[in-house]
């Protein structure tokens, strides 16, 4: 039998008896002497921290990336320099317009965020189980994210706010039809793929700069769930992902993804037929193959789902030399919004915690805030420029120079080329004559409640998307 240790405060004070208050008599009042007590009480009060704006119900498991193809010649990122090549990482799979407590299997898009634990420092590619998203400028982002909450007088969920937003956000139309589509309720994690979404930049050796979109393909196949068989499970098993993944990885049924990129010279992307900056939209597999990379397996479940899953966090601006941005709209405003999400959050120390601290050492002039329990650098010098043998830059991580022009200005996205309605109507064509039947089906059930208004604007786009997506819905809808 295992001695048992004894039960001790957080102070490491040894605790006579966890049962029973100090008070003034058996039946007298408690005492405020009683540590104990007052300790036990106000760490309880702090147990719940901030929930996540977004992406607030998840699902996590740490697994490793290993290299298949040579790609050294786009990117001198450390991670792919050899084939074999294994790498360390942690995912969290969420939804992400519900709170921590809703179902798993509702109509949603899905959170995808890896973070990999390289030799250089942590990258974290946070993206979707989409390729693309309802918006192309972080402008809009707070009062699209505040049509999928609660509305402010009743609390409750309202698909006339979704609608009333996208119908006069036409940039949506493509995102709407994947969400409303099969893929819109997943049958589990394993049966999802990923995607970085936005357009990122490998930067080589000799310093030349390449587009790069990543996707990680479902090696389990993509299976998913019809909205009627989504609202049943929602009722049985509204943990259902969390619980489907966690027992696969026990079982030693480990899943699998094929990591892929799409590749673009930089300089092509002055001319290239879309805006390749655009979120709402995707790089064809015709003009930009996908080009094996590695796979992604997950293989071990977390020993403690705060520690791990609720205190993960992950941040665009996490990219390792060889790795680095584009102009996207998007993507320039998440570098900041989520590291200064986790700030709120967490603290000012977050990237300190397990589950987020870097397998190399650190070395930085940041000092104090709440929870610095790593002895806060000791003695050591803490502003730069010093004499004291402090950390320096070091020249020969600087990236290459990005050309831009232009004046500064707020710039909407320039109509033609770059119409709204082009992919998504390719997307409606490409699905089976089923499938977009339960696409049409989707969209009116919801779409059908909202004021007749709004669900004529939405009838305009769907059919300058394509006449017969148009006018599935529009008799659908009964107009």
């Amino acid at each position: 039998m295992t001695e048992r240790k004894t039960l001790t405060t957080a102070a490491g004070i040894p605790v006579s008896d966890n049962q029973t208050s100090l008070t003034a008599g058996e039946r007298g009042p408690t005492l405020m002497q009683d540590h104990q007590l007052l300790d036990k009480l106000a760490h309880f009060n702090r147990e719940r921290i901030p929930e996540r704006v977004v992406h607030a119900k998840a699902a996590g498991a740490h697994g490793v990336l290993t290299v298949t193809n040579d790609i050294s010649r786009y990117t001198k990122a450390r991670l792919f320099s050899e084939v074999g090549k294994k790498t360390e990482m942690f995912g969290r799979f969420s939804t992400v317009a519900g709170e921590k407590g809703s179902a798993d299997t509702v109509r949603d898009v899905r959170g995808f965020a890896l973070k990999f634990y390289t030799e250089e420092g942590n990258w974290d590619l946070v993206g979707n189980n989409t390729p693309t998203f309802f918006i192309r400028d972080a402008m809009k982002f707070p009062d699209f994210i505040h049509t999928q909450k609660r509305v402010p007088q009743t609390n409750l969920r309202s698909p006339v706010m979704w609608w009333d937003f996208w119908a006069q956000v036409p940039e949506a139309l493509h995102q709407v039809t994947i969400l409303f589509s099969d893929r819109g309720i997943p049958a589990g994690i394993p049966y999802m793929n990923g995607y970085g979404s936005h357009t990122y930049s490998f930067i080589n050796a000799q310093d030349e700069r390449f587009w790069v979109k990543f996707h990680f393909k479902t090696q389990q196949g993509i299976k998913c769930m019809t909205q009627e068989e989504g609202d049943l499970m929602a009722g049985q098993d509204p943990d259902y992902h969390t619980g489907q993944l966690f027992e696969a990885i026990e079982r030693g049924d480990y899943p699998k993804w094929t990591f892929y990129v799409q590749i673009m010279p930089e300089v092509e992307a002055e001319t290239y037929r879309w805006n390749p900056f655009d979120l709402t939209k995707v790089w064809p597999h015709g003009d930009y193959p996908l080009y094996e990379v590695g796979v992604l397996e997950l293989n071990r479940n977390p020993e403690n789902y705060f520690a791990e899953v609720e205190q993960s966090a992950f941040s665009p601006a996490n990219v390792v030399p060889g790795i680095s941005f584009s102009p996207c709209k998007m993507l320039q405003a998440r570098i900041f919004a989520y590291a200064d999400a986790h700030r709120y959050r967490l603290g000012a120390n977050y990237e300190a915690l397990p589950i987020n601290r870097p397998k190399v050492e650190t070395h930085n002039y940041q000092r104090d805030g709440f929870m610095r329990f790593d002895g806060n650098a000791g003695p050591a010098v803490n502003y730069e420029p010093n004499t004291f043998g402090g950390p320096e830059a070091d020249p020969a991580y600087a990236e290459p120079p990005l050309k831009i022009s232009g004046d500064a200005d707020r710039y909407e996205q320039k109509r033609g080329v770059d119409d709204d309605y082009i992919q998504p109507g390719i997307l409606f064509r490409l699905m089976p004559l089923d499938e977009q039947e339960r696409l049409i089906a989707n969209i009116v059930g919801t779409l059908k409640d909202v004021p007749q208004t709004i669900q004529e604007k939405m009838v305009g786009h769907f059919t300058r998307a394509d006449p017969a997506y148009g006018a599935g819905v529009a008799e659908g809808l009964g107009l």
